[in-house]
């Protein structure tokens, strides 16, 4: 089960080892990132990154969809990390049912897509046209979608996000 799935452009961070993976007690945390998969420095950094006691799997996209729904996998908690929209609404899509939420916490502020066509919102998420609609897409899927930094914060409901949009 994957009861939280986040969006964050950093991926595994402080915030991340010592904040979320506590929150969620998980001794379990899968990137689902195409690149961090190809590149070695990025899954050197990611592997650093993780707490000790937590073990990590870095998988492409469509292989973290197919753990997902490997039933040996059916009873294991997983915390999972994207760094873009998209990528959360495939796995949602290609996992139904197995997803409990989506948190949209921080993305998009590495996204080369010149300022004047990036649309902020909520101060933590930038989007360019093509993540905008990923979010327009999540926010109809049957999953609890939200932005929440930090576990005490107030969890934002992503169509409150979209209003205006």
């Amino acid at each position: 089960m994957i009861p939280s799935l986040r969006v964050d452009d950093r991926l595994i961070h402080g915030q991340i080892a010592m904040v979320w993976s506590k929150e969620f007690g998980t001794n379990r945390i899968v990137v689902a990132n195409d690149r961090a998969v190809a590149d070695e420095v990025s899954n050197l950094t990611l592997r650093m990154a993780t707490p000790g006691g937590i073990k990590l799997l870095i998988k492409t996209v469509d292989d973290a969809i197919k753990l997902f729904n490997n039933p040996k996998a059916q009873g294991v908690d997983m915390f999972v990390l994207t760094n873009n929209v998209a990528d959360a609404v495939r796995i949602v899509k290609g996992c139904p049912g197995y997803v409990q939420s989506v948190n949209v916490a921080n993305v998009g502020r590495f996204d080369l897509t010149p300022p004047s066509e990036k649309i902020v919102i909520n101060g933590a998420i930038t989007l360019n046209k093509d993540e905008l609609a990923a979010l327009k897409e999540l926010a109809t899927l049957a999953v609890k979608a939200f932005q929440q930094i930090l576990p005490s914060d107030r969890k934002t409901p992503v169509s409150e996000l979209l209003k205006g949009q």
